[in-house]
């Protein structure tokens, strides 16, 4: 018989595309499974902790998330609702080298192998915080456009207003796993930060950070840049959970660089 929905607790039950899950399970659970992704939990003081992603492509509805124990038999399970995120399209003029660009070998294996990474320990405590004291120019979660072309993707980060040369900073404590200057990524800083959760810092014009170390919460692991991929001095950052990009605003406020404007009326004459 399942235990009953009380004692398999997530956090939000009501969430947006593109946002991640905080999934407390009973003891003796050893994974969760929603909609065909399964993802491990870890022991925890009340029972068993990990985090769901929802992909920013995920289905609007409602969904059942299971607690499975070590023989994957359903031990307790709960009912999570998606809502649409309604993210926009956003277009990018790219010039045709940068669009020719092609990552050097091994780039995309090291970066897809990063953000699949699930190691024992975590490092991570909320809040977190920005890596730079800026402003988003673009979200997480838009529709990209290159020269008015749909290219496919979604934007799997945040990009924030930086000047060459402003430090950034980990946004969590964590180990790290990249620290090299790649070609479409450019100057890319990979941290861990334990349990499934992952930060990835791009477009660096230095690196300060040494793959293998261990950094602190608000530690300097390079400086912004325009390298790689890249039409001006940023930072492109995201979060990855169990191989999922979402939406670091779930994790720490960013301000957009663009106010919205409000409509005047004319004066009468």
């Amino acid at each position: 018989m399942l235990a009953c929905a009380a004692s398999l607790q997530v956090t939000p039950n009501i969430i947006r595309q593109g946002e991640t899950l905080r999934v407390t399970a009973p003891a003796g659970s050893a994974s969760a499974r929603l909609h065909g992704r399964t993802i491990r939990l870890f022991p925890h003081e009340s029972g068993a902790f990990g985090l769901m992603p929802i992909p920013a492509a995920e289905l609007p509805g409602k969904y059942v998330l299971e607690a499975l124990d070590v023989g994957n038999t359903v031990i307790a399970s709960t009912e999570v609702t998606v809502r649409n995120a309604h993210y926009p399209a956003q277009n990018i003029s790219i010039s045709q080298t940068l669009s020719e660009l092609k990552p050097e070998p091994g780039e995309a294996e090291t970066v897809a192998a990063f953000r699949q990474l699930v190691t024992e320990t975590r490092l991570w405590s909320e809040p977190f915080t920005a890596p730079v004291a800026s402003c988003m120019t673009s979200r997480f979660g838009v529709r990209r456009l290159h020269n008015g072309k749909d290219t496919g993707n979604y934007h799997a980060g945040l990009d924030l207003r930086a000047r060459e040369g402003d430090p950034i900073r980990a946004t969590a404590a964590g180990t790290v796993i990249i620290a090299r200057q790649f070609a479409v990524h450019g100057g890319t800083v990979g941290i861990d930060h334990g349990q499934g959760l992952g930060s990835i810092y791009l477009h660096m014009s230095k690196i300060k950070a040494v793959e293998g170390s261990k950094v602190e919460q608000g530690e300097i692991v390079g400086y912004a840049g325009s390298t790689g991929r890249s039409t001006a001095p940023h930072l492109h950052w995201s979060i990855y959970v169990n191989g999922v990009p979402v939406s670091p605003l779930q994790w720490t406020p960013v301000r957009s660089c663009y106010s919205p404007v409000k409509p005047t009326r004319a004066k009468k004459k």
